[in-house]
C-alpha cells in the first residue's frame, strides 16, 4: 500500500524546512510571521527546564519581531526567543512539530496522529508565548490564544 498520510507529513515538513531556510537567509519578509506549536515531550526537543516544566507536553512559540541565531537543518531547527528578559535557545526537531502557521498570509498546516480527532478540545488550556519586540528594548512574552487567529 501507498502510505500517502506519511507521505505528506515529509512533504509538508520539508515545505517548513524550505521556509525556515528562507527565513535563515533574509529574514522574515514584510509581515510574515509564524505561531509553531510542537510536543515538548518529544525525545530530540531541547528547551530549558524551566519551560519544561511550564509546558510539559504542547507548547507554542511566535517567530516575529525578535529572534536570533535560526539554525536549519535537515533534522529540525534552533532558535533563541526571548521569554520576558530572557533569551533561551530552543531545539525543535520537525518530527516535534504539531502545527505551523503564518497567520499573514492565512496558512497553516496541521500534523495528526492516528489517535488523535479533529476536534478542538475546549479545555485545552496550553498557552502560547509570543517572544517579539521589535525595538532595542525587548518586551516580555506575552500569552495569546491561538483560537483568535482561527476562522
Amino acid at each position: 500500500m501507498i502510505d500517502y498520510g506519511n507521505l505528506m507529513h515529509r512533504a509538508m515538513r520539508g515545505l517548513i524546512q524550505d521556509v525556515l531556510r528562507d527565513v535563515e537567509a533574509n529574514g522574515l519578509p514584510g509581515d510574515h510571521h509564524f505561531f509553531i506549536t510542537f510536543d515538548t515531550l518529544h525525545p530530540d526537543v531541547e528547551i530549558a527546564s524551566w519551560l519544561m516544566e511550564r509546558y510539559p507536553g504542547e507548547m507554542t512559540v511566535v517567530m516575529q519581531h525578535w529572534y536570533e541565531n535560526l539554525h536549519v537543518t535537515d533534522e529540525g531547527f534552533t532558535v533563541t526567543l526571548n521569554f520576558g528578559e530572557a533569551p533561551e535557545p530552543l531545539y525543535i526537531p520537525y518530527d516535534a512539530i504539531k502545527t505551523f502557521v503564518d497567520p499573514s498570509v492565512e496558512f497553516g498546516l496541521r500534523f495528526e496522529s492516528p489517535e488523535e480527532d479533529d476536534s478542538p478540545d475546549p479545555d485545552d488550556d496550553t498557552a502560547e508565548l509570543d517572544s517579539e519586540a521589535d525595538e532595542p528594548q525587548q518586551r516580555d512574552a506575552e500569552v495569546v490564544s491561538l483560537d483568535k487567529f482561527r476562522k
